[in-house]
């Protein structure tokens, strides 16, 4: 894979060169935009698509579609050397068209902790960006490693994960989001479901009586309330229910080592509160 990614980025480079100007990125996932800045390659992204918010200046790029429709023309419009691909946000027949297209795809995966740093180390080699994309990564290598020994031995807590509300949504053992809750001693109730965002019922939630809530559902003012409705449930009596920034803990970015510290720090606040 390294290999295949030097070649890649001595190819991109050379045809930059060729052409007398940076190398050109289209990056058609918020979180591999958000990779890029992170990785010292801001300067070569020209486009991306809707909700690619982060950092500021990934606001002012021009948008070619969102994760659902991507418009070929405007991808084109912009002349990439390369686009960027998250294997899971973007359709198997919109990649296909890209490379019908001629273009050249880099798919980037971003599903676990590990995945972060390496995708800045990838983007960075492919952007010519390699010492602040290998500072990047080990920052965040060492900002994980330590909340990882600080959480090693915290008493283990049962956990719901709830991404939407109305169906009731949450995720599996094989998301991010349930990564980072085992790291804070946490157990995901619902990680052995095959689906990795599934709907689950209502009685479903309420049999498992998890000893924490945690909500990463924007549209939820006040997650307390909602779930105030079911008193018998351990975490309502307890009152261990916490609504977390899903930029935070739902997108796979160096941020991810900021959405564990909030992680951990409600799982904390939740031994203490169950312990009284």
């Amino acid at each position: 894979m390294r290999g295949w990614l030097a070649a890649m980025a001595l190819l991109c480079a050379a045809q930059a060169g060729a052409a007398g100007q940076r190398l050109r990125i289209v990056s058609l996932a918020p979180n591999l935009t958000e990779i890029a800045y992170a990785a010292g390659a801001g300067d070569a992204i020209v486009g991306t698509v809707e909700y690619s918010d982060y950092p500021e200046a990934a606001r002012r790029l021009p948008r070619v579609g969102d994760a659902w429709r991507v418009d070929m023309e405007q991808v084109l419009a912009l002349h990439p050397d390369l686009v960027l691909i998250w294997p899971s946000g973007t359709p198997v027949a919109v990649i296909e068209q890209l490379r019908r297209l001629g273009l050249k795809v880099v798919v980037v995966p971003t599903f676990r902790l590990a995945d972060v740093p390496s995708a800045l180390r990838s983007i960075g080699a492919l952007a010519g960006s390699v010492a602040p994309a290998e500072r990047a990564a080990q920052a965040f290598e060492r900002d994980i490693a330590a909340q990882r020994r600080d959480h090693a031995d915290r008493e283990p807590l049962s956990v719901f994960i709830e991404i939407d509300d109305e169906p009731v949504y949450t995720v599996n053992g094989q998301h991010v989001i349930s990564e980072v809750v085992q790291l804070c001693g946490g157990r995901n109730v619902f990680a052995g479901l095959p689906q990795i965002a599934p709907p689950v019922a209502l009685e479903t939630v309420l049999q498992h009586d998890p000893q924490v809530i945690l909500s990463t559902d924007d549209t939820i003012d006040d997650p307390q309330a909602q779930w105030s409705r079911w008193p018998r449930l351990r975490a309502v009596r307890a009152g261990t229910i916490y609504s977390l920034p899903a930029d935070l803990v739902t997108r796979a970015t160096p941020r991810l080592a900021q959405g564990v510290r909030v992680t951990c720090a409600a799982l904390d606040d939740a031994r203490q509160r169950l312990a009284r």
